[in-house]
């Protein structure tokens, strides 16, 4: 059932820019700390390369894998088909954080929408492609994608960079996590 190869494949890489929603994983180093699983929508994945993928952080509640990733790099991405047939695919990989006020944002940014509320780019190097069966996920019918983060940043306007620095500048278990000292073009 489980297959390991050795990078994302060109049928791979079509499966995953056709998933609506993937998950993304991280956790503390301390086994006394939280795992954080986080589901992402909109069009903000990547695949830069047959073992390189990012994926665009839109300001939210919280900002775990940021903190973690900036502690010890360790993060898995999840997708799975609701439709078709049915498959999981697992990337491991070691993250890195990219702030606006760095230049390889200027390198990476271009590659998404201008969403309002752009926090940070999450790139990660993958060290592991692994495939499962899936059997068990059920099928579920798309609609469409929810637009209200978008619509909360977008109304939240020069208040945002505050909120970061109020809600996203460490995680639930106390961890600090990087913010960039101007907000993004499209905060």
């Amino acid at each position: 059932m489980a297959k390991v190869l050795e990078c994302i494949t060109p049928e791979l890489k079509a499966f995953i820019e056709a998933q609506p929603v993937f998950f993304v994983a991280s956790a503390p180093l301390s086994g006394e700390g939280h795992v954080n699983l986080s589901p992402k929508g909109l069009d903000c994945l990547r695949v830069l390369s047959p073992s390189r993928v990012a994926y665009l952080d839109l300001t939210g509640s919280g900002n775990e894998t940021s903190a973690h990733l900036h502690e010890n790099g360790r993060i898995t991405f999840m997708f799975c088909a609701f439709t078709g047939a049915p498959r999981i695919l697992r990337l491991y990989g070691t993250g890195e954080v990219v702030l606006p006020d760095t230049p390889a944002w200027g390198e990476l940014a271009g590659l998404f929408p201008a969403y309002p509320g752009m926090r940070q780019i999450i790139t990660a190097e993958i060290s592991r492609v692994q495939t499962s069966c899936g059997f068990a996920v059920p099928l579920m019918e798309y609609t469409r994608q929810r637009d209200t983060l978008p619509r909360w940043a977008e109304a939240k306007g020069d208040d945002l960079p505050g909120y970061r620095r109020e809600k996203n500048a460490t995680s639930i278990d106390g961890l600090s996590a990087p913010l960039a000292a101007s907000p993004s073009p499209s905060a």
